[in-house]
This record gives structure tokens, C-alpha cells and sequence, in this order.
């Protein structure tokens, strides 16, 4: 990795749910200037996982911000983690990552003024969501996320958007992908999705390098630079 600059910084949430109230976030960033990506966590919460891929991303080339969904709570065990993640309202989602949003455009290392946000798990469901409702967004990637969507939030969606599964998840079954994909299509909205192979849910996590090492190299390089695509 590169040299990175890496801090918690507290930024105001912005939103119906905020009531001038700040959030926390996780923020990591190369010396030179950069777009910007806002890391939309799993359900543990902002975990060192979560931390490291916010590095990865930082290493790649973007200021990469992670919001902390929990406050400072991370879950390690299924039980905990659903707890946490039902206990979260959307409200105060979309006004964290608001708030992240506008922090990171105020910031004079980010250049171009552009932001993304990319998901994991729930925080890939969450991205699909922001696809539709964020202001000042430019393009939203969302690994095993996206959930099946209705013609109308279909046509909802105003930024590029990219979901990105594992052929071997099944909580996201062949025809749900391919109907997201027609209703995406038939709304006129840029979108890709893709499914690879044997992958099971969550493979791009640090638990499942084991599978990561597996892939094609080719398949590596396009799942390092996800956002490059779109901003």
C-alpha cells in the first residue's frame, strides 16, 4: 500500500432524521488529490474489515469515508449483527450518508467534485436505495445488495449504477438479477451487473480470500477499481 493518511473524523449528518446531530466515520486517503467514495459497511458494523477495504479503496486512488452506521458498536457474532442492523432506521442512514457526502465535497483533496458510494451486504442494499434518494451522487456500486426492485424504483434511480453478485448466493437468485436488469434497461438507466462464477455471498470479504485467490486475475483488477468505473 501506498502512503495513506487515515483518521475518525466527525462530520454533521444531513437530513430529516439529523436534528443537528453529527456522525462518526472511518476516513482513509491518499496524499495527492482524488474523488471521493463514502464505504457503506455489513452488518458487524465498522469492523477492521470494513477499515481495511476503506484503506484498499484510499490505496487505489479515491478518499474513501466509511460512516459509522452503529456509533461504535461492531457485532461479531450472526445474533448481534442482525440485533444492530434491525435496530438501524433508514432515516438516519441516508442522512449519515448525506452528511459524508457533503463533508467529502467540502474537502479541497477531493478533486474532481465527485462522489460514490459502494456497499457490501446490507451496505449493498443501502447503495441501491442512495442510488435513488442521495443528493450530489455520482454513480453507486452495490456488491450482494441490490434487492428486487419495482418498475417505479427502477425508475427512481438518477446515478450509474453497478451490482455485483456472487453466482453461488442465494439470496439473490438468476431471475431476480435478470429482472432487475430488464426494469433497470427498460427505465433508459446506466447499469451493469455482474455474477461471478462459483462465488458465494460475501466473497469479496476478508473472510473469503481463500475464494478471492482463486479468481482470474483479470477479475481481481476489476473488483480493485470498481468505482473507477463510474465516477
Amino acid at each position: 500500500m501506498a502512503d495513506l493518511q487515515t483518521s475518525m473524523v466527525e462530520f454533521a449528518a444531513n437530513g430529516e432524521a439529523a436534528e443537528g446531530s453529527t456522525a462518526p466515520g472511518y476516513l482513509a486517503r491518499p496524499d495527492a488529490t482524488a474523488p471521493a467514495i463514502v464505504v457503506l459497511q455489513e452488518w458487524w458494523g465498522l469492523n477492521d474489515h470494513i477499515k481495511d477495504v476503506t484503506r484498499r479503496f484510499a490505496d487505489a486512488g479515491f478518499v474513501a469515508l466509511a460512516p459509522d452506521f452503529y456509533r461504535g458498536e461492531v457485532a461479531a457474532e450472526p445474533d448481534e449483527a442482525l440485533k444492530l442492523a434491525m435496530e438501524l432506521q433508514y432515516p438516519q442512514v441516508q442522512a449519515d450518508v448525506q452528511g459524508a457526502i457533503d463533508y467529502l465535497l467540502a474537502q479541497p483533496f477531493v478533486t474532481p467534485k465527485k462522489v460514490g458510494v459502494v456497499g457490501f451486504c446490507m451496505g449493498g442494499r443501502l447503495a441501491g436505495k442512495l442510488a435513488a434518494s442521495a443528493r450530489d451522487l455520482n454513480a453507486a456500486v452495490a456488491f450482494y445488495g441490490v434487492a428486487p426492485l419495482s418498475d417505479e424504483e427502477a425508475a427512481s434511480i438518477h446515478v450509474p449504477l453497478l451490482a455485483i453478485y456472487g453466482e453461488n448466493d442465494g439470496g439473490f437468485p438468476p431471475e431476480m438479477i435478470q429482472s432487475n436488469d430488464d426494469k433497470l434497461t427498460a427505465a433508459g438507466k446506466p447499469h451493469e451487473m455482474i455474477v461471478y462464477p462459483g462465488a458465494p455471498h460475501a466473497f469479496s470479504t476478508t473472510r473469503a480470500r481463500r475464494f478471492i485467490k482463486q479468481l482470474p486475475p483479470k477479475m481481481l483488477g476489476s473488483g480493485r477499481l470498481i468505482g473507477l468505473r463510474l465516477i
